[in-house]
């Protein structure tokens, strides 16, 4: 007996900090459980082939250039912001309160003069992007002072700095604290990156594309359901031109005479007003589900 068969293994990084939680949770729903101890770093999945380890965002895609990880999370901001050479496989709308993608914008106080980026000629700026930043001025002709900002970034900007480049999904955190908002440097969504090496090994990349597919079935499926009815089959015509759906509905005969069941999926948000109407049309036994995925 070979006992010397080669164990397969993707080395997973995932952003740990404001994106844990929810990178997790999407996992979960992809099919792949993670388990964080308190007494270990090294987090549990159920998948033999799996190694997860969780870095801050920022240095994701690093780590991943560099083959320490095969594939990772990040946000794409980050793989601006550090100059990644990675090959990026998926992007994924997800973040910890919305589905909003992030924006890196130039922000001043409410009362400030500034009003364009060309107003900041000669000025200082704080942020945590400093090469984003320091690029932008660039592409504007703009020279000024960029330093980095280690936190509290919004509360700078009214004593210490001129303007700072801040990240908001909603832009309530730079209301809150006076700041108006005058540009928008960078919109930045999660992405699944794989190592250039990794993606050239057969192996690595079928695992990376199977991630990839499941993660967006189960983004997909959040904000659809399943719909199963029994409709008279000689109301079925009336019924099926008005039924929104992915692809054509699945119709199949019932034991009962002159009916017919119909199963479709739509989205979740057109349900409320589309029960009504199925009914009026004939509809009975109207059955609303939840999905886990939807993969085209």
């Amino acid at each position: 007996m070979n006992t010397n068969v080669e164990k397969h293994l993707l080395r997973l990084g995932l952003p740990k900090g404001s994106l844990e939680q929810a990178t997790i949770e999407k996992l979960g729903k992809a099919g792949f459980n993670i388990t964080i101890s308190s007494r270990s770093y090294i987090p549990q999945v159920d998948d033999d082939e799996l190694e997860i380890r969780f870095i801050r965002a920022q240095e994701v895609s690093r780590y991943v250039e560099h083959g320490n990880l095969d594939a990772g999370i990040t946000g794409h901001d980050w793989v601006v912001e550090n100059g990644s050479k990675v090959h990026e496989v998926g992007e994924f709308i997800f973040s910890k309160a919305t589905r909003q993608p992030a924006r890196w914008v130039l922000a001043v106080p409410e009362n400030s003069p500034v009003k364009s980026v060309k107003d900041l000629q000669g000025k200082r700026i704080a942020t945590e992007v400093v090469n984003i930043t320091r690029r932008y001025l660039r592409q504007n002709k703009v020279k000024a002072e960029v330093e980095f900002s280690w936190g509290a970034t919004e509360v700078k900007a009214h004593e210490m700095v001129d303007a700072v480049v801040d990240i908001t999904e909603t832009g309530s955190s730079l209301r809150a604290n006076k700041l108006r908002i005058v540009d928008t440097i960078l919109v930045s969504t999660p992405r699944l990156i794989a190592n250039r090496d990794a993606w050239r090994d057969s192996w690595k990349r079928r695992k990376i594309e199977t991630i990839a597919m499941l993660l967006k079935g189960a983004l997909e499926a959040e904000s659809k359901v399943g719909l199963k009815m029994n409709v008279p089959e000689d109301r079925l015509a009336s019924l099926l031109a008005s039924l929104p759906a992915l692809r054509n509905p699945t119709v199949s005969r019932l034991s009962q005479s002159g009916w017919v069941a119909v199963e479709t999926v739509i989205d979740e948000h057109v349900v409320r007003e589309l029960i009504p109407r199925l009914k009026s049309l004939g509809a009975e036994g109207i059955i609303e589900y939840p999905l886990n995925k939807v993969v085209y």
